[in-house]
């Protein structure tokens, strides 16, 4: 299973677009090769350089598995945004107070459809997951404000 985003590499500088600084809208995103048996895809974009411990950015489960793209500034239809660090359900880009700091998106093929409502947490659809993960994919870009 692969992620990746047409707008920057692997690894590569986030555009300001993409983060606080810019626009604070989801890029696009590209998926390929779920395997055989996936239900459903859960995102989870988090920053493990963030000062205070990692912060979730931006939580997505319950997504289709013959989902190929997600458009930039969208959620896919069917999909649930959980509940982020700063309290909201939906995407908040990278904002590092200083430094560059990684933006890791990862992406995970279940073999089952979470029953858990929006307002869910990265540690509780963690919790929702075991057992289930068939396949993971992670994609990571970097971002360092002006």
């Amino acid at each position: 299973m692969n992620i990746a985003s047409p707008a920057f590499q692997n690894n590569g500088d986030m555009p300001s677009r993409y983060t606080c600084h810019g626009d604070n809208i989801n890029p696009e995103l590209r998926i390929s090769n779920v395997p055989s048996g996936t239900k459903s895809l859960v995102l989870i974009l988090d920053d493990p350089d963030a000062p205070m411990g990692t912060w979730d950015h931006w939580i997505l489960f319950n997504i289709r598995p013959s989902t190929a793209v997600i458009p930039e500034n969208s959620v896919p239809p069917g999909a649930v945004q959980g509940r982020n660090s700063w309290g909201n359900s939906e995407y908040g880009g990278p904002c590092p107070p200083s430094g560059k700091h990684r933006y890791v998106f990862k992406l995970y093929a279940l073999s089952r459809i979470l029953d858990i409502g929006h307002s869910t947490v990265k540690n509780d659809i963690y919790k929702a997951m075991s057992g289930s993960v068939i396949s993971q994919a992670e994609f990571t870009g970097t971002y360092q404000k002006p």
